[in-house]
């Protein structure tokens, strides 16, 4: 397969999956996709790091947390930029039938940095949690994919875009777990 196949398949992936949704849908979608509707889980996330770990472990890994989604951000950035895939908003030849619902359109959308930061803080989060709550992971993976799909629904992404960024998320809430157990058995263990 080409990578002209590939990305024909993707799009026409996309366009049926974002067809599907309907306005009695939208508000909802809308609400998913947008970042701070999520700050009350993680604030939960916080909390129970806190009261598992401490004080000392909540404030180590508040700092790797920030470089985690620095760092997912910025590297989301330097692929949008470097690969300059249109989003299927912003594309000429589809914009008839693409459902369009978002509050704006970026440029770049390859790749997709809600589902990377999104799978980034799931897989930390459940990953540091792990011991104590053990299904939590998988709830939270699962919660990252709805994430991701928000993204077909209102528009401003394909499939391949959530994809990638999923992968590369997971690849960094894995790569900031060790980091974090790491700086957690020098710095917060007695």
């Amino acid at each position: 397969m080409t990578i002209d196949e590939l990305l024909k398949y993707d799009t026409e992936l996309f366009l049926y999956l974002n067809n599907l949704g309907s306005e009695t849908w939208d508000q909802l979608w809308l609400l998913i996709t947008d970042e701070l509707t999520f700050i009350p889980l993680y604030a939960i996330l916080l909390y129970l790091i806190y009261k598992k770990l401490g004080l000392k472990s909540l404030l180590i890994l508040v700092v790797v947390i920030a470089l985690m989604i620095t760092f997912t951000d910025q590297i989301t950035n330097v692929f949008k930029r470097g690969f300059e895939r249109l989003r299927p908003c912003r594309e000429p030849s589809i914009a008839d039938q693409v459902r369009f619902i978002a509050v704006r359109c970026g440029k770049y959308g390859f790749f997709s940095g809600h589902a990377s930061n999104s799978m980034a803080a799931a897989i930390f989060a459940g990953l540091m949690l792990k011991p104590y709550y053990k299904y939590l992971i998988g709830i939270l993976i699962v919660w990252s994919f709805i994430v991701a799909y928000s993204r077909i629904y209102v528009g401003v992404h394909y499939p391949l875009d959530l994809l990638c960024g999923l992968t590369f998320g997971g690849f960094g809430g894995t790569l900031f777990y060790v980091i974090a157990q790491f700086l957690l058995k020098r710095y917060a263990r007695d």
